[in-house]
């Protein structure tokens, strides 16, 4: 069971929960993205953490576009960002971007296959009420297809200014925010005419959620945690009926 441990409230930001038996709950890692950066973007340092600090993760890692161009980017980044995880696996699927959902029916048998092969302890996908079309219809497949599972939504800055209130918040360090930064801008060299993709931007949404957090480092990578199910003892309660 996953312990917590809770620091005091400081300069009026939010209270910590240090979710100490989590590496030990989590083995199995579902990460989902509509095209080849966006779980770089929404993620790439939290997953860096995680693996990090918890032994023989499994890492499956879906992408539901890409050109050749980009689908090589994305291979790229996957094994140099997961370059210490032994057991990996990427999927790059031949969607055209930005017509997802006019695909739906075999988007959702992707789904449908992917339950069959990966039963995660985690997932990451796309935040609900992004107003990409794409990235909109993968998240509520994920919901739709991993009902009994802890997923956690992540956030990609665009044009529609969807950004929303996060609940979970992972606190980068300094070193860690430049490499994610550097790691999307060098991996993803096509996406690199587009003006919103730069450091300046990427650093923004970090030191915004960091701040919000309260976060010591001052950077954050944020999420939107839907479901959370807490179990207190539940073991000792188990072995003492």
């Amino acid at each position: 069971m996953a312990r917590s441990r809770t620091e005091p409230r400081s300069r009026r930001g939010p209270a910590t929960a240090q979710i100490e038996g989590l590496g030990r709950a989590v083995r199995r890692v579902l990460c989902l993205g509509a095209h080849p950066d966006d779980i770089e973007i929404g993620c790439g340092a939290t997953i860096v953490q995680l693996a990090r600090h918890t032994q023989n993760l499994v890492f499956h890692w879906v992408v539901f576009s890409g050109e050749p161009p980009r689908e090589r980017e994305a291979l790229q980044s996957f094994n140099a960002l997961l370059a210490s995880t032994k057991e990996k696996t990427i999927l790059i699927h031949k969607f055209r971007d930005g017509f997802l959902p006019f695909k739906g029916s075999e988007v959702k048998d992707c789904f449908e296959q992917l339950k069959r092969e990966f039963s995660p302890d985690l997932v990451f996908t796309h935040y609900r009420d992004d107003r990409h079309q794409d990235h909109r219809l993968v998240s509520e497949l994920t919901w739709n297809t991993f009902r009994n599972h802890l997923i956690l939504e992540y956030e990609i800055p665009k044009w529609d200014g969807d950004f929303g209130t996060p609940n979970v918040f992972v606190p980068l360090s300094e070193a860690e925010c430049r490499g994610k930064i550097r790691h999307v801008l060098e991996s993803f060299k096509t996406q690199s005419e587009k003006p919103w993709f730069s450091e300046e931007l990427f650093r923004a949404v970090l030191r915004l959620r960091g701040m919000e957090s309260n976060a010591s480092s001052r950077y954050a990578e944020a999420f939107y945690c839907r479901k959370l199910s807490l179990q207190f003892g539940a073991h000792d309660r188990e072995t003492e009926a």
